[in-house]
C-alpha cells in the first residue's frame, strides 16, 4: 500500500536575495533544484538549453552528493554559455525565492522515487517541464510540459516552446498550486496513514 508525500500551498516570496546574489528576477530563469547526480538528467537539460534561443537563465541549484566529478563535468559542459548558473546547495529563504520566482521548473530525470521537489515546485505555482517517466508524469498529469526521457532534442523543443509560449506557461502556473495541493493534501495523507494503522 502506497501513501504519497504531502504538500502544502507555499507562500510566494519576492526576489530579493536571489537578485542580490545571482542577479535573478521574477520569471527570468528556468530552475532545476535537486541533488546533482547523473540519473536526474541534468546533463540533458544543460545540453538542450545551450541551443534554446532565449535570454532566460538556467539555474542549477543543489549540491553534488557523492562525487565532484559529475559537477565538474556539468560545469565543463556549461562553460561556453554564461546564461547557466550553478548556485550550489541552497536552503531557507534562498530556496523559497528560487521556487517562488522561476519561469519554469524542470525535472528531466531518468529515474525518480516520489519526486518531492516536483510537488514543492508545483505548490509554489510553477509551470513544470518533466520527463515522461511514470513517477513524474503521474504527478503532473496534463498540467505540465512533458518530454521523452533522455531525448535532448525533444527536451530542447519543449524548452523553446515554453520560452516562446508565455500564455501556456501562465495557464500551467495558474493551475499548478490548486491541483497539486488538492491531489497531495497533507491532511488527506495523514488520514490515509492513520487509517492504515487503524487497520
Amino acid at each position: 500500500y502506497f501513501i504519497p508525500n504531502g504538500v502544502n500551498r507555499q507562500e510566494i516570496k519576492d526576489a530579493k536575495f536571489i537578485t542580490e546574489k545571482f542577479g535573478l528576477t521574477k520569471d527570468s530563469y528556468i530552475l532545476f533544484l535537486g541533488r546533482l547526480v547523473p540519473e536526474k538528467g541534468i546533463r540533458y537539460l544543460v545540453e538542450a538549453f545551450k541551443d534554446v534561443k532565449t535570454d532566460k537563465k538556467l539555474v542549477i541549484a543543489g549540491g553534488s552528493s557523492d562525487t565532484d566529478s559529475f559537477m565538474a563535468e556539468l560545469k565543463d559542459l556549461a562553460k561556453d554559455d554564461n546564461r547557466i548558473i550553478f548556485t550550489g546547495f541552497v536552503q531557507g529563504q534562498l530556496l523559497d525565492e528560487l521556487y517562488s520566482n522561476a519561469y519554469i521548473y524542470s525535472l528531466p530525470s531518468d529515474l525518480e522515487g516520489m519526486p518531492l521537489s516536483l510537488l514543492e515546485a508545483m505548490s509554489y505555482g510553477n509551470c513544470c517541464l518533466v520527463s515522461d517517466i511514470d513517477e513524474c508524469a503521474s504527478v503532473v498529469e496534463d498540467k505540465a510540459f512533458v518530454f521523452k526521457k533522455s531525448d535532448v532534442a525533444d527536451l530542447r523543443s519543449k524548452l523553446q516552446r515554453a520560452c516562446d509560449d508565455k500564455e501556456q506557461v501562465q495557464k500551467y502556473k495558474d493551475e499548478a498550486a490548486n491541483y497539486i495541493c488538492q491531489k497531495y493534501n497533507w491532511d488527506d495523507v495523514v488520514e490515509q496513514t492513520l487509517n492504515l494503522y487503524r487497520g
